[in-house]
C-alpha cells in the first residue's frame, strides 16, 4: 500500500497547468522573510490543484522558515531555510530559493517573543524524518480524478484527511501543530461564558478553544487575525510614482 501511495504520490506532484509567477524579486523575497513566518506558495501541481480546489483558495502549500538571511548585505533565498512537509520526502528543510519562481505570501505571527521562536524552530526540527500521511494521498487522488460537485459547507471537512499517525503529516496541519505547541493562535473557535469578574462591566467572556491541529488548511494562515500579511514591496518606501509604464494598452 505504500509502494502504491508513493506511485501516486510522485505522478500528483508533477505539473498539472500554468505557473503563477512570483510578485517580486528573489532578492527581494530573502530580504523581508523571517524566522518564524509562514510562506504560503500558489502551487502548480496535480496535488496543488486538488487542495486548493476543496479549500477554495489559491494557497495550495504552507512552509514555516526557521533561518532568515536578513542581516546579509546580499540577502539570498539559497540561504534562507524552511520547513515543510512532502508529499515523497516527508518533514524536510529546504532552501527559499525552491519556492522563489512561485506567487508566495508571507504570514508573519505577531507578538512572539526570542524564546517563543526558538520553541517554535525546536518543535518543528524535531519533527523532521517523520513521514507525510499517504493515507491523503489515496483520497486527493480520489477528488482529483473525479472531482465531486461539493457543496462549500463540507469541502473543509474533506480535506481533514490522514490516519492519525503521529509520525505523518501534511504541511498545514504539521504547521499548525508547532504554533499550537506555545498555545500560539491561528484560527480557533470562539465562544462566550459568563463573565468571571461580577463588577466587570462585560456580560460574557470571550473563550479561545484550541482547534485540532488536522483541521487546517494553507489558507487559515491567510484568513488568521493573528498572522500580518508581508508584502515584501512594501517593505520599503514604495511611489507609485516612480514607476514606469508602457503606453500601450494591453488587450
Amino acid at each position: 500500500m505504500n509502494k502504491i501511495g508513493r506511485w501516486l504520490a510522485a505522478y500528483l506532484e508533477k505539473p498539472s497547468g500554468s505557473i503563477q509567477p512570483s510578485t517580486c524579486t528573489p532578492e527581494l523575497l530573502a530580504a523581508t522573510i523571517r524566522v518564524g513566518d509562514v510562506l504560503l506558495v500558489d502551487g502548480s501541481s496535480r496535488i496543488s490543484t486538488a487542495i486548493k480546489y476543496l479549500t477554495q483558495s489559491t494557497w495550495s502549500h504552507a512552509a514555516l522558515c526557521i533561518a532568515d538571511d536578513s542581516e546579509s548585505i546580499e540577502p539570498s533565498c539559497s540561504k534562507v531555510t524552511l520547513v515543510e512537509a512532502d508529499v515523497l520526502d516527508g518533514i524536510r528543510t529546504i532552501p527559499l530559493s525552491h519556492y522563489e519562481h512561485l506567487h508566495t505570501r508571507i504570514c508573519r505571527p505577531v507578538g512572539l517573543n526570542p524564546e517563543d521562536l526558538e520553541n517554535v524552530i525546536s518543535f518543528a526540527t524535531g519533527k523532521i524524518g517523520h513521514q507525510y500521511d499517504m493515507k491523503n494521498v489515496f483520497d486527493l487522488m480520489r477528488y482529483l480524478v473525479q472531482t465531486p460537485p461539493v457543496p462549500n459547507r463540507w469541502r473543509r471537512k474533506m480535506i481533514v484527511l490522514g490516519s492519525g499517525d503521529p509520525t505523518r503529516a501534511i504541511c498545514s496541519s504539521f504547521i499548525a501543530q508547532t504554533f499550537q505547541s506555545i498555545r500560539y493562535p491561528i484560527l480557533p473557535n470562539i465562544f462566550f461564558e459568563k463573565a468571571k469578574q461580577p463588577q466587570s462591566k462585560a456580560y460574557c467572556d470571550e473563550v479561545l478553544q484550541i482547534r485540532h491541529h488536522s483541521l487546517y488548511v494553507p489558507r487559515d494562515f491567510d484568513m488568521s487575525p493573528y498572522f500580518k500579511i508581508v508584502k515584501p514591496s512594501l517593505i520599503k518606501a514604495f511611489d507609485p510614482h516612480s514607476l514606469e509604464w508602457d503606453e500601450y494598452l494591453s488587450g
